[in-house]
């Protein structure tokens, strides 16, 4: 471990630098710190089990947020030599610091942990951050950085908006990787609703847990975004908090606030792994993901589109069926023109997304109701997820009865044999400014089981079937006969809100 106390030394030494610079322009500037890479997969009695129960590839669907979130937790504490974790957003609801605390107790067992989160949900956080990263096994950095530190949201955005170009490029990826042996990754960013927790509002999404000797294509991956020039260490951008807690008096207070969820000894972990690794599906796959733009990520020859480019070359090879799921569905034009490609040569494409009032962020649904009519001329069919679909019990805890459900997922499965899931959505933000990560996988037993476990979403009693009426209106479709003629908006001030939203620039959502 003295390699990690140097580099903690190296951080702390160019902070007053760094911090001269967040005062100064807008511009990001370059900071040279040495390359730090996965450590080789670890060697101890879980995955030896694992192994001999499957030695190639292999993986299981995380479909359900408790599931999720025990596999998580279960990760987590199998490690003995590392955990790498990527994400987008986490909070510090009970979600949120459950898995801080299982990933605290690794540390404390000698596992080095990184942590990268991308920068825009961090400012209410600060104080909490400069504690995990306190911790000597822990390194915690964020990417693409707020020049100026503020912890209120909006006003952070606002005075940062002479750096907009720079700050509309944000890191979507969302991937948890345990001693270069097993990783997690898909849709869910880290809090309440991603795992079906929270009090009013949870997500349907899903996951693949994946085994075997391809990590390490996860793990050089996560390197790369580790080692760039847009990852910052935690130390170079924040002041210290004022009153700064003991590592002790933290260590106290989360054990009050997050009492361990899963307490297994290495003997009981051994043994869920192994049914774990006997019930999973073996399958190939490869790793797709975005590449950071080198300096502006608002110029066309710096987009990060490579994950979007694989995405239309995937399309463009189906044959008889194309199901797609996406929490936002705002065509660009290249790809509206491979689905319209898909649909012209005789490829059924369907597509689920979500509603006006599933929507959490409804300028993303006023710029795909602008796409609705085209999708369905060229003959695309589409079902909005109901935000009180009566199977939403299957993706939150009891009780359900005020609670509604939006959809967060993203994958899409072509023909009977190609499943691509990952962290992208299909609008401008994740196809050419985000970057995204995705599995594509050539399994038809992945397939299968994928469209095995859609089939209750689809129901009518679950989601709404768009048909485009012969005067050139939309309906909206549900069970018992129900038939809308408008959308099934929350009252007429959401639709009211939905024209507004309808007038900004889809580039921007």
């Amino acid at each position: 471990m003295l390699v990690d106390s140097l580099l903690h030394l190296v951080r702390a030494s160019v902070a007053a630098v760094t911090l001269c610079w967040l005062a100064g322009c807008g511009t990001i500037q370059s900071i040279q710190l040495p390359d730090e890479n996965a450590y080789a997969p670890a060697e101890n009695a879980v995955w030896a089990a694992v192994g001999e129960v499957r030695a190639h590839d292999w993986g299981v669907v995380l479909n359900v947020g408790d599931e999720a979130l025990e596999w998580r937790l279960r990760l987590i504490d199998s490690a003995t030599k590392s955990i790498d974790l990527q994400t987008f957003l986490w909070y510090d609801d009970q979600v949120g610091l459950l898995l801080l605390r299982h990933l605290m107790d690794a540390a404390d067992r000698g596992v080095r942990v990184r942590l990268l989160l991308d920068d825009t949900y961090t400012a209410t956080h600060a104080e909490a951050i400069w504690d995990i990263d306190h911790h000597p096994n822990v390194e915690y950095r964020v990417y693409n950085p707020y020049r100026r530190r503020i912890h209120s949201m909006v006003l952070r955005q606002l005075m940062n908006l002479g750096d907009f170009g720079r700050l509309d490029h944000r890191m979507h990826n969302k991937i948890i990787i345990a001693d270069n042996r097993a990783s997690i990754l898909g849709g869910r960013n880290l809090a309440d609703e991603y795992f079906g927790w929270h009090d009013t509002a949870n997500f349907r999404d899903l996951e693949l847990l994946t085994v075997g000797p391809r990590v390490q294509k996860l793990s050089d991956l996560f390197d790369e975004y580790w080692n760039n020039d847009w990852s910052f260490p935690e130390a170079m951008v924040n002041h210290p908090p004022k009153g700064l807690r003991t590592p002790e008096e933290f260590a106290r207070w989360l054990r009050v606030a997050a009492p361990r969820h899963l307490d297994e000894s290495v003997s009981q972990q051994v043994a869920e792994w192994r049914d774990l690794a006997a019930e999973g599906l073996q399958f190939p796959y490869r790793v797709i993901a975005d590449t950071p733009a080198p300096t502006r990520p608002e110029l066309a020859d710096e987009l990060p589109n490579q994950l979007a480019q694989e995405l239309v070359v995937a399309f463009d090879g189906a044959k008889e069926d194309m199901l797609i799921v996406t929490a936002y569905l705002i065509p660009t034009l290249e790809l509206e023109a491979a689905l319209e490609r898909a649909t012209a040569r005789g490829v059924r494409v369907t597509i689920l997304t979500n509603s006006i009032r599933s929507n959490n962020h409804l300028s993303a649904h006023s710029a795909y109701r602008k796409h609705i009519h085209r999708l369905l001329e060229m003959g695309v069919e589409l079902y909005e997820v109901r935000t009180w679909a009566e199977d939403r019990d299957r993706y939150m805890q009891e009780p359900v009865d005020t609670k509604h459900l939006g959809l967060h997922a993203k994958f899409a499965l072509i023909d009977d044999r190609i499943s691509f899931v990952g962290s992208a959505n299909l609008d401008p933000r994740s196809l050419r400014l985000n970057t995204e990560m995705s599995l594509l996988v050539d399994s038809p037993e992945l397939n299968a089981e994928l469209r095995d476990l859609l089939g209750v979403d689809f129901l009518l009693r679950n989601a709404w079937h768009l048909q485009l009426q012969p005067n050139g209106s939309v309906h909206w479709f549900g069970d018992d006969g129900i038939e809308l003629k408008h959308q099934p908006a929350d009252s007429n001030l959401q639709r009211l809100e939905d024209w507004f939203f309808s007038v900004l620039p889809e580039g921007q959502l």
